[in-house]
């Protein structure tokens, strides 16, 4: 879950930092109320479409206007999020879900079970009493899609019994594989009631007892030698199972607590998500600032006895909370917490079955949560303040550029220059290198290069002076950009190195003023050095990405391609005139000067440059 507030709002910043993944958002105004609760396949682009220019419902933009903060959930599916939006607008009643949502009835869906021939549809409205009903469902997209999985596996109609009734040859459902067309008596009574048995069991949500039940029916039909029945069995087990795996937020019963925690030495996040009667109902985020803990068992134990037992006479105690890892003194804390709650509370970390999909999803959500509060510009604002005290520097840096290297064995090498700001990451501004004309592995070479080419456009007006420029690696690297700095006349940016330490661990990482030399030493909790390591890290993956590709789009580079003079009409003619490369080796300069546009000269050239 993310969260962005501010005396007013700062979309841009909100959108730049959300996730593409489906999910439902909760827009709050200047109390933290909730005015709306919504869904999105791509959370991203949803959120986006409220903050358009042009083309708003009135009041989209009046409620709009009032939004001071969203909040986020990551779900797995779309339907998840789906049926989380719905259970959150029954308990939340937002006043802008009321406003702008229409105010049918829930959907259901009904079999007309008094049929010869029972039909499976979706329904809204008054009950009828020669009908079954299954439902309520939280939207008809959902009853539908329930209708489709049903149509695919069990293969029981769905069409009007005006339709029905007036069928002489079967229609496209049967053709397609949907139907059993028993509107023309192409499937008997007992079959078909069968298939209308299982569909009931599926809509109850005893979907594992029908598989165990095909499969048995597929034991029995291999054992007869009807092969292609069995397939049909194994088809409608293997859909079965696709199908129980996407209902996450609404499996088995229990009221269960999962909790999710995302622990760096930049942060911690930690989420927890609340089950109850099986339904996901929602999520909470703590940001908590440890002062002593430093690891991430020791920062759940803590937050679980604060969240739990400090506020215990307001808890809602589920009966099992749900953790990532165990922690130093679980059965102390079970006991304290039943204690507290009058009832038994168990703490797990080994679970199944549903349970460990809830716990991937709360773990999902703290990631992502932790990532966007990183990314929070008054978090990185804070952190650039610090490291203007720490480099004792006379105005607040308000850009930081930093470079690294990427090679295997001097292979491919690649340098990589990525931008933060207050706002946090500047991607518009990375850029890579590729390095050419040095030895292979000198990285000291590979580092002034790449700082000359970067700043060189400085000279011509383009670009962006940074007020500090980060190098990752040693007294050689900053040695050599600051060389290169020299020939560019560019010496009034604070150069920093930032050196691995004497312990060469991660958080004991060593900064060294490129002009004076002085070493910092910062302690692993500084923010400052926090945010030091967050760019670091950033450049450090940019430059891996930028080799591997180079790398591999080296490997897969044709050897025709090296060769002056064969452009790519005249590859495509040797490859087409020879069949492959293997024969090109093979050919004689007389062969190859039969093909189109291959003269002697041009000829001689290929052979040469392949049996070098």
């Amino acid at each position: 879950m993310s969260t962005e507030k501010s005396s007013y709002f700062d979309y841009p910043s909100l959108l730049k930092h959300a996730s593409e993944q489906p999910g439902i958002y909760k827009m709050l105004d200047d109390n933290m109320d909730v005015l709306y609760i919504g869904k999105a396949k791509n959370l991203k682009k949803r959120l986006a479409s409220y903050f358009r220019q042009q083309g708003l419902p009135i009041k989209t933009e009046v409620m709009v206007a009032k939004v001071r903060a969203i909040e986020t959930v990551i779900t797995n599916t779309e339907s998840e999020a789906l049926i989380l939006e719905q259970n959150l607008i029954k308990t939340l009643k937002p006043q802008y879900n009321i406003l702008l949502r229409d105010d049918k009835s829930y959907p259901f869906i009904y079999l007309s079970h008094k049929d010869r021939f029972p039909r499976l549809a979706l329904h809204r409205g008054s009950k009828k009493p020669l009908w079954r009903f299954f439902g309520p469902y939280p939207s008809a997209g959902a009853a539908r899609e329930t209708l489709g999985i049903l149509q695919k596996i069990f293969k029981v109609r769905q069409c009007e019994d005006s339709f029905f009734r007036n069928r002489s040859r079967p229609c496209l459902q049967y053709q397609i594989n949907r139907c059993k067309a028993p509107c023309v008596n192409l499937v008997n009574e007992e079959e078909y009631g069968k298939d209308v048995q299982d569909s009931v069991r599926f809509l109850e949500g005893k979907s594992q007892k029908i598989i165990f039940d095909l499969i048995d029916k597929m034991d029995a039909a291999a054992e007869a030698l009807e092969f292609e029945q069995a397939a049909l069995f194994r088809d409608q087990v293997n859909f079965l199972r696709q199908t129980q795996e996407g209902q996450i937020t609404s499996a088995q019963q229990g009221d269960v607590d999962a909790l999710g925690i995302a622990w760096e030495p930049t942060g911690c996040c930690i989420i927890v998500l609340f089950v109850r009667q099986g339904r996901v109902l929602g999520t909470r985020q703590f940001h908590p600032d440890f002062k002593l803990e430093t690891t991430r068992e020791a920062a759940l134990l803590s937050f679980l006895a604060n969240f739990y037992i400090r506020n215990a006479n307001s808890r809602d105690f589920p009966s099992k909370i749900v953790i990532p890892c165990p922690v130093e003194g679980q059965e102390v804390l079970e006991v304290t917490l039943r204690e507290v709650s009058n009832k038994a509370v168990t703490l797990c970390h080994q679970v199944r079955g549903d349970r460990v999909r809830w716990l991937e999803l709360a773990d999902k959500n703290a990631i992502h949560a932790l990532a966007s509060w990183q990314a929070d510009r008054k978090n990185v604002y804070q952190k650039f303040l610090l490291l203007q005290q720490v480099l004792t520097l006379s105005a607040l840096p308000e850009r930081i550029e930093c470079f690294d290297i990427s090679h295997t064995m001097g292979e491919g090498t690649v340098a990589s220059c990525v931008v933060f700001d207050h706002q946090g990451a500047v991607k518009s501004d990375y850029r890579r290198f590729n390095i050419r004309d040095i030895t292979p592995g000198d990285d000291y070479a590979a580092i002034g290069q790449a700082v000359e080419r970067r700043y060189a456009r400085l000279l011509i007006g383009e670009g962006k002076v940074p007020d500090i420029i980060l190098i990752d690696g040693g007294i050689g690297q900053l040695n050599k950009a600051m060389e290169s700095l020299e020939n560019l006349q560019l010496t009034s940016v604070t150069v920093v190195g930032v050196g691995k330490g004497k312990s060469r661990k991660p958080g004991m990482e060593t900064l060294l003023d490129g002009v004076t030399g002085k070493e910092y030493v910062l302690e692993p909790t500084s923010p400052a050095l926090h945010l030091v390591q967050q760019v670091r890290d950033e450049a450090h993956r940019f430059a891996i990405t930028g080799h591997r590709q180079r790398r591999e789009g080296k490997r897969k580079k044709s050897t025709l391609e090296d060769i002056p003079g064969v452009g790519a009409k005249r590859r495509s003619a040797l490859l087409k005139y020879f069949g492959g490369l293997q024969a090109i080796f093979q050919a004689t300069v007389t062969e190859l000067c039969k093909v189109n546009g291959i003269n002697q000269a041009l000829a001689q050239e290929i052979h040469d440059q392949l049996h070098r």
